[in-house]
């Protein structure tokens, strides 16, 4: 018998690759951080000696979900100002709020609290947007959670750069610091092209290129910035983007609820990555991805939560089923995105539009072993007739009760190994309190 370190035995396994596959009895075998098989469980009984053997028989393995678009930080920001136009948020209740607040500290603390929650809804890798992003690197590795950090880049001054050329040293700073760290990658992340000029975004397309790195953007996020654009550039984002040689594979274009059918086309043709934020572009009011036409027409459409002050969770379990209704009421067809393709979307196309699909984003031998386990008995789940479709419509994130991020178990049974959830809250508690006695939390729309 082959000696593993793990073997899960599981009433179902997912493995999102090949779409729509369901395997009964099934076991998933791991060592040295790697899916070794899949395999039926008594023939893995008979084939492996493991050093742990988990028995799942009410549950499902599916792959860790990735979460394409997060500032994970803001968590501590969760509720501050809410139903808000998006301008009106950002530029009276957030930004205000973040000149006062962000520092290394708040970054630290606000990181911890976002993967505490984003592994209790079994996200195992998350891609950022935000300040310090080599805080948020070390946060992430130290709890063992996958993470690609955005290289901020912004016109204005801030407390992390005070100009476009200290933007981009200290992101090349922290591509270089963690190019070694095996849960860490790093992605350009211009903010939104109404907050980056040319100069910057021409030196950001050729540092992507020479780098291979992603490029991380809000792009046509509302009309208001897409008549912006016009009135200052005579041309929509996307045609300036593309005018700067921006539009390729390796951007990762993020909301897109302003797209005409020549911009679908457009973004097809180059290989742009989609992220679709459906919970924070619905609680704005920003409008509507077209995620079936865009699809129909072979984009990768990925899932993202955006941050906890515009959503107001991490739930990548609730993006699934909101993306998947949304999608059908915008297009017209019940049929437009089924529940297997709305999985894929929180998994294997999450790792595709971050280019680590060669490692995560579905069970199969060789990747990594970054899987979930999620309870499917129950009132809310059975009777069960399609445990595919009750993944999707009926599951919520309470029913993750166990993680792994390359074969560590990061969730046991409900409680998280590798952070203190006790002093999460209270630290998350300590910061409310300051936090709302100030400026920036006045004014509440309620």
């Amino acid at each position: 018998m082959q000696a593993i370190d793990t073997l899960l035995c599981a009433r179902w396994v997912v493995p999102v690759e090949p779409r729509g596959v369901l395997l009964e009895d099934h076991a998933v075998a791991i060592a040295d951080g790697r899916i070794v098989a899949l395999l039926p469980r008594e023939e893995a009984e008979t084939r492996f000696e493991a050093h742990t053997r988990i028995d799942l028989a009410e549950h499902a393995l599916l792959p860790g979900l990735v979460n394409a678009h997060t500032h994970a930080a803001m968590t501590l920001l969760r509720g501050l100002a809410d139903d808000l136009p998006l301008m009106t948020w950002l530029q009276e209740h957030i930004w205000p709020a973040e000149a006062r607040w962000v520092s290394e500290e708040f970054v630290r603390d606000g990181t911890r609290h976002a993967a505490a929650e984003m592994l209790r809804s079994g996200t195992t890798c998350f891609n950022d947007m935000y300040f310090f992003p080599d805080i948020t690197a070390r946060v992430a590795s130290a709890a063992g959670i996958r993470s690609v950090v955005g290289l901020i880049a912004i016109d204005f001054p801030t407390v992390w750069a005070s100009g476009a050329d200290e933007y981009l040293d200290k992101g090349l700073a922290v591509h270089d610091e963690f190019r070694h760290d095996a849960l860490v990658r790093t992605a350009f992340a211009p903010h939104a092209p109404y907050t980056v000029s040319d100069g910057p975004l021409e030196r950001i397309r050729v540092l992507a290129d020479e780098l291979d790195i992603p490029i991380h953007m809000h792009v046509h996020e509302t009309a208001h910035e897409v008549e912006q654009a016009l009135a200052t550039h005579g041309e929509r984002p996307l045609e300036r983007l593309a005018r700067l040689g921006l539009l390729s594979p390796s951007l990762l274009a993020v909301h897109m609820t302003q797209l005409e059918d020549d911009d679908v086309e457009r973004v097809a043709d180059a290989g742009v990555r989609v992220v679709h934020c459906p919970e924070s572009n619905l609680k704005l009011a920003s409008g509507f991805c077209p995620v079936a036409k865009l699809q129909g027409a072979g984009v990768t459409v990925a899932l993202g939560s955006d941050g906890a002050a515009s959503n107001n969770d991490l739930d990548l379990i609730g993006e699934m089923r909101t993306a998947a209704l949304l999608a059908k009421a915008v297009s017209g067809d019940a049929s437009a995105l089924p529940a297997a393709r709305a999985l894929e979307m929180a998994t294997l196309d999450g790792a595709r539009a971050l280019g680590w699909d060669d490692e995560i984003g579905s069970l199969l031998p060789g990747k990594a072993a970054d899987l979930i386990a999620v309870r499917l008995t129950g009132v809310s789940t059975e009777p069960l007739y399609h445990p595919l479709s009750a993944i999707v419509y009926a599951l919520d994130r309470g029913r993750v009760c166990d993680v792994w991020v390359a074969g560590q178990h990061l969730l046991r049974d409900r409680r998280l190994t590798s952070l203190d959830e006790d002093e999460i809250l209270a630290t998350a508690r300590r910061w409310g309190t300051r936090i709302a006695q100030s400026d920036a939390a006045r004014g509440d729309p309620t």
